[in-house]
């Protein structure tokens, strides 16, 4: 049985620049063949049961030749394999996914093609230069600077210059002399704004300014990395007043966010919206227990009014034991129980299923949530607890000190660690790392095997995720309040401290 491939274009690097219809045929995956240009944060999409090839080019090294890569998209799709050839930026531009179907098309296996955003126009736009303007040019170029091996570099430069449009080379850095050189000679004004700019759309862009004559130059003593591009034309200038990204509080900084799977698009969203770029990296897993007959007995005493509260201290928590619920019963069954949630984010899970808090802390951990529902519970009153198997000792001592409470801590999911083998790879540049629990800071140290965690930037959610971090050695902030928008906060304080120490 025949497979199928998705030619699927992943965008400049920025997560958030890859189209839906890309993200879906990526979650549909079996394989999932990349480039070295796909950004970590896109790779962080690939679902955990996908395999993973590496067919791109780092430091002049081929992990796999062109046609290497063409016969292994052929040989999984004929496996019966969903196939997804991820690529940086468009495929279809200088991208060489016209090769990579032929041998497909010549074979039946069918294909589709999921264009993707180009660093050509997307780049300039994170440095703030539009590739056209009504007031500036009439055109936009985009040109390879790159050649086979061996091969002559064919480009009119006389063609060029007279277009008057902006010209935009890509994989142009090793050649930029002799492009440069090529359009003075061809009667372009040495004085034409020009700029290098460096790793668009991600934590560590760059842009080097100058003109066409001096671009060269201004380029030698910058140690330009790729990938990088070329822009030339006026259009350049208006950088200086329309550089968008750089006014973000998070501009320039990377940051790692460990929070479970289904949990972590809150917090990667606002980071992303104060100018991070954000590498999802989950480090544990909530996965529901088999039932040993304690959590089906409590959801008949809550359904028969034997509870007057039911606790939850996690949105996993309240998300496994509602699935449970809902499976079996309907949402009555919550009728007459009064509700309480150790923080904002459980609150607000349990909003999704129109349930509304009656208590939460006014310090999100356990020990303060058991003192203080406590004090407002009634003599006697029934309480269930469904949590993780193990669970924080601390809120049922706080408990304890109400007036003959009766409570049912009910193990319901147990938490493990996400992070499989060796990942030190994705710290490559990440100047924080995110945890909202003690669970996160565990899990993340056991999947990098060897890292020195002395050199960990960690910022945490409250006191007990903080001494996890600070026992392996970490440099740790806390955040003001346990909520996301309080971590987000203290991810932008632990940003200005990094300025001020460099």
């Amino acid at each position: 049985m025949k497979g199928k491939v998705w030619l699927v274009g992943a965008g400049p690097g920025d997560v958030g620049l890859m189209t839906l219809k890309g993200r879906e045929a990526l979650q549909q995956a079996d394989v999932v063949v990349y480039d070295a240009l796909v950004g970590d944060g896109i790779l962080a999409l690939i679902p955990e049961g996908a395999r993973r090839i590496f067919a791109g080019k780092r430091a002049g090294n081929h992990f796999l030749r062109q046609e290497e890569t063409n016969r292994v998209l052929l040989e999984e799709a004929l496996a019966g394999n969903r196939v997804v050839r991820l690529k940086g930026g468009d495929p279809f531009l200088f991208g060489r996914g016209g090769e990579e179907l032929e041998l497909l098309a010549a074979h039946g296996v069918p294909f589709e093609i999921v264009p993707g955003v180009t660093s050509a126009f997307a780049a300039p736009a994170y440095f703030g230069i539009p590739v056209t303007h009504r007031d500036y040019c009439a055109s936009v170029h985009v040109i390879t600077g790159h050649r086979r091996d061996g091969a002559v570099r064919d480009i009119d430069y006389e063609a060029l210059v007279r277009t008057g449009g902006t010209l935009i080379f890509l994989m142009g850095i090793a050649a930029l002399p002799e492009l440069c050189e090529g359009l003075l000679k061809a009667g372009m004004a040495p004085d034409t704004p020009a700029a290098v700019l460096e790793k668009g759309t991600t934590a560590a862009q760059r842009r080097i300014p100058a003109t066409l004559s001096t671009l060269a130059q201004a380029c030698e003593g910058a140690r330009v990395q790729t990938p990088a591009l070329i822009v030339v034309g006026r259009v350049c200038a208006l950088a200086e007043r329309f550089a968008w990204r750089d006014a973000l509080p998070l501009s320039g900084v990377k940051a790692l966010v460990t929070r479970p799977r289904e949990l972590i698009s809150g917090m990667a969203a606002l980071l992303r919206e104060r100018g991070a770029e954000v590498v999802e990296l989950p480090a544990i897993r909530t996965v529901p227990l088999a039932d040993d007959g304690r959590l089906q007995a409590a959801m008949e005493k809550l359904a028969s009014g034997g509870y007057d509260w039911a606790v939850f201290t996690s949105p996993s928590g309240v998300r496994i034991f509602m699935l449970k619920l809902l499976a079996e019963r309907d949402i009555r069954a919550m009728a007459g129980v009064k509700l309480a949630a150790i923080g904002d984010g459980s609150r607000r899970e349990l909003l999704k299923y129109g349930l509304r808090c009656d208590f939460v802390p006014s310090v999100f951990d356990g020990e303060t949530l058991g003192r203080e529902l406590a004090g407002v519970c009634e003599p006697g009153a029934r309480i269930l607890i469904p949590r993780a198997a193990i669970g924080n000792r601390a809120l049922i001592e706080g408990l304890m000190g109400g007036r003959g409470l009766e409570i049912d801590d009910i193990p319901t999911y147990d938490t493990q660690y996400a992070v499989d083998g060796d990942a030190r790879s994705v710290m490559d540049g990440v100047d924080f790392v995110v945890f909202t629990s003690a669970s996160t800071v565990k899990g993340f140290a056991a999947g990098m095997a060897g890292l020195d965690m002395t050199g960990v930037r960690a910022v945490c959610i409250g006191a007990q995720t903080r001494q996890a971090a600070q026992t392996l050695g970490m440099k740790t902030w806390m955040a003001k309040r346990a909520t996301l928008e309080a971590l987000a906060d203290a991810v932008e304080e632990a940003a200005e401290a990094m300025k001020t120490e460099n």
